[in-house]
């Protein structure tokens, strides 16, 4: 009987041994779970806000993409240029050119748009999409966006066109740019402009040549300084890079203000640019800045967001 009695103790103290042993293991087990868990993740690059404070700066499209849900209604102006002197008050009496623009983001860093262009009576759809963004630390220091429209005169084709397919210009940019500081932004950008139908000449034989090339290359550049929350000093200037047989277009160079609110913009500023399609300025622009041809111009914006 004794014996049997320290059997049973030694089986017992075997049982015990064995269970601690599995508690420890859970222990261990546990604490390596907890470990991966608490791991550190990679977190996102915030991006740079507000790099510009509208889709369009005077003359050019801007990199900044409206957030998701973002309706914006614009109207731009452009008044005749001073050199009209005092019977048309400085071009203010003169004829104008105005558009009106409409723009939706149906989905982030994508941007939609529709207007209507008083000159030639010119219909322009476009789409703008953010390539890339600027990271305020650890990512992108510029950001990056493509911006493309395709535009169609409605004129009557009597005495304008031969084809219908001489209604059709074309406009591709690739703009890069960058949040200095709080105060300062620059954006520098690369354009082809492509028109379906340019001035031509009547050779002897009756061959019909162009004066123009279809296609014309051009570089731009804008900047804004910021002096208080709703109060921008902003510049912008174009430069033509294409060489044409005849009438190649002048640079471009424009200065003004930019005042925002919750919800609006208005810029106010002097240009050499009188046209507010992007292809038919950087082609056509005969306004001399050197010379005086000035002109005054506008544009005022309303955006919703839902």
């Amino acid at each position: 009987m004794k014996k049997l009695n320290e059997y049973n103790k030694s089986l017992i103290r075997v049982g015990l041994y064995f269970l601690f042993s599995l508690c420890c293991l859970n222990v261990l087990m546990a604490q390596d779970s907890t470990a991966v868990v608490e791991k550190p993740q990679k977190t996102k690059p915030k991006a740079v806000r507000n790099t510009f404070d509208d889709n369009i700066l005077i003359d050019n499209q801007t990199l900044q993409v409206p957030i998701r849900k973002t309706f914006e209604v614009m109207l731009q102006h452009r008044f005749g240029t001073v050199t009209s002197g005092y019977q048309n008050f400085y071009g203010l009496f003169s004829g104008a050119n105005m558009a009106f623009r409409f723009f939706y983001s149906p989905i982030n860093n994508l941007n939609l748009g529709i207007a209507f262009n008083e000159q030639n009576l010119i219909w322009e759809g476009n789409v703008k999409y953010a390539l890339m963004k600027q990271s305020v630390s650890g990512g992108w220091p510029v950001s990056i966006t493509y911006y493309g429209n395709a535009a169609v005169d409605t004129r009557k084709k009597e005495g304008n066109f031969i084809n219908n397919a001489d209604r059709f210009s074309f406009f591709n940019q690739v703009m890069v740019g960058r949040k200095i500081s709080e105060k300062i932004s620059l954006q520098f950008a690369g354009s082809l402009s492509y028109l379906n139908n340019v001035p031509g000449y009547v050779e002897a034989n009756g061959k019909i040549s162009p004066l123009m090339n279809n296609a014309h290359f051009a570089f731009e550049a804008l900047a804004k300084y910021k002096i208080s929350e709703t109060f921008n000093l902003i510049a912008n200037y174009d430069q033509p890079i294409t060489q044409h047989l005849y009438d190649n277009p002048h640079p471009s160079i424009a200065l003004g203000v930019e005042i925002n609110t919750k919800g609006h913009t208005f810029q106010l500023f002097g240009t050499n640019y009188g046209g507010t399609l992007p292809q038919y300025n950087n082609f056509f622009n005969q306004n001399d800045y050197t010379k005086g041809m000035w002109l005054v111009g506008f544009t005022l914006a309303r955006r919703w967001h839902w």
